[in-house]
């Protein structure tokens, strides 16, 4: 194959309704490299959020100088790519006078927005485009998807804190200050929009994208394409293909284990089942499933989705403020409920390890994504991914001191391996530093921001 060759970046392999997207191959080309220059992997964004904040004292490094050495129990899983992350400590949330009574509503809505709802219009959506929106607007162009919204948990919470809008409590992206983006929970459905599916007369549009014959057929695609390739092109395209199919296989077994769970649920034992028996029940996502499974599927196709360039930007909301629970932990308390632990030591150790299990899914997706090799360097190197909590403290409510962790290089834009402290600057700030790093202009700065973070910068 000639090495001046470039196979268009949009190439799939079709087949049966569907079609795969590939990931980035040294033989592609991008639609948006400027004529004469290099080709340069994309940049992507993204969000990952837990609520009511964290315990401080065990969550924050010791200190700037032994940050990639001597790390807390919450940071731990994070360890093999410390070098690639960013830590700040001194980011202050949006005040959120004259709502003092709602905390929960707002540490999520507020989070991507920087901004407070509108006080008058209180009981509808009056807030502000999210800043993973304003991006979406600015590259989502680029892409078959312009961004991607998951989360664990339906959006459905209902309260009644300073009449507010119910969906302050679930959202975090808003289209437009009017506007919420729904969060798909379901990685059926996920897999259905990464997978383009056919409009062509004559044919279901409902192609199941985890159909395995048709995986097979779509697959098979590869052999043909394979054979044009360079050889370390043919290595990334196995081992995408290989992705493909794990988390294929994953989804499959959580909803096996969540079909058999509800027909036990319902009297009907599935290994005695006939054609007369009840179909199962709804299934959703039970409680006392494996949390971090679920979320770890989710957090593939996350990757997935970046690694084909289906989307730029993301967002994933781990949980919402409202009635979770984590019995993979060894416990049944809610998480809410344990944050207002008044110093109790119990309590404190729940919140705690509650905090390293969503810091570890984190960790799991930026670990994947460093280990995928990407242009020069890593799917990681260009990314920015974002993981942090609409409160300081869910004790106290307090904000004046947000938890976040950044991962990635952002095409190089971020100088990582650091822990900056004393840090001036409020929420806005870093949203609007982070948008301009990955090169999305702003006319305005974000919500209360008046600066960008320099110190962040590489």
């Amino acid at each position: 194959m000639l090495k001046n060759a470039l196979i268009d970046r949009r190439t799939c392999l079709k087949g049966a309704g569907a079609s795969l997207a590939l990931p980035l191959l040294e033989t592609m080309g991008w639609a948006d490299t400027i004529a004469g220059k290099a080709s340069k992997p994309p940049v992507r964004l993204g969000f990952m959020y837990m609520p009511h904040g964290v315990i401080m004292d065990q969550f924050w490094p010791t200190s700037p100088e032994t940050f990639l050495s001597s790390l807390p129990p919450a940071l731990e899983s994070l360890r093999p790519v410390l070098d690639r992350c960013l830590m700040m400590k001194g980011i202050s949330g949006v005040p959120i006078s004259p709502f003092n009574g709602a905390p929960h509503a707002l540490e999520l809505s507020t989070w991507l927005t920087a901004t407070l709802p509108d006080a008058p219009t209180r009981h509808r959506v009056n807030i502000a485009i999210s800043a993973d929106q304003i991006a979406a607007n600015y590259i989502g162009a680029l892409t078959s998807l312009p961004s991607l919204e998951l989360a664990t948990m339906p959006q459905t919470h209902k309260e009644n804190q300073e009449g507010l809008h119910e969906a302050y409590y679930s959202h975090c992206s808003f289209r437009s200050p009017t506007q919420t983006v729904p969060a798909e929970i379901n990685p059926r459905s996920v897999l259905k929009r990464l997978f383009g599916q056919s409009d062509k007369p004559g044919r279901s549009t409902e192609v199941d994208p985890l159909d395995r014959q048709m995986l097979d057929r779509v697959i098979g695609g590869a052999r043909d394409l394979r054979k044009t390739l360079p050889q370390g092109d043919q290595h990334k395209l196995d081992e995408y293909l290989d992705s493909v199919r794990a988390v294929e296989r994953r989804i499959a077994a959580i909803e096996y284990r969540q079909k058999e769970a509800a027909l036990e649920k319902a009297g009907v034992r599935a290994s005695r089942r006939h054609e007369s028996d009840s179909p199962p029940i709804e299934i959703k996502i039970p409680e006392g499933d494996k949390r971090s499974e679920y979320m770890q599927v989710m957090c593939d196709l996350n990757v997935l989705a970046f690694q084909t360039d289906t989307t730029r930007i993301s967002t994933y909301i781990g949980s919402t403020p409202n009635g979770v629970s984590y019995p993979e932990l060894g416990f049944s308390d809610q998480h809410h409920s344990q944050t207002h632990h008044n110093n109790e030591a119990e309590k404190v150790r729940k919140v705690a390890a509650i905090t390293k299990f969503n810091i570890d899914q984190f960790a799991y997706m930026v670990k994947r994504m460093a280990d995928l090799r990407e242009g020069d360097g890593t799917l990681l190197d260009h990314c920015l991914m974002m993981w942090g909590s609409g409160l300081e403290d869910g004790n106290k409510h307090a904000r004046e001191n947000l938890p976040f962790i950044i991962a990635g290089g952002g095409g190089g834009a971020v100088n990582t391996g650091r822990f900056l402290t004393g840090v001036s600057g409020n929420q806005g700030d870093l949203l609007t530093t982070l948008l301009d790093c990955i090169g999305v202009p702003l006319d305005r700065p974000i919500g209360l921001a008046t600066k960008q973070i320099t110190a962040m910068k590489a």
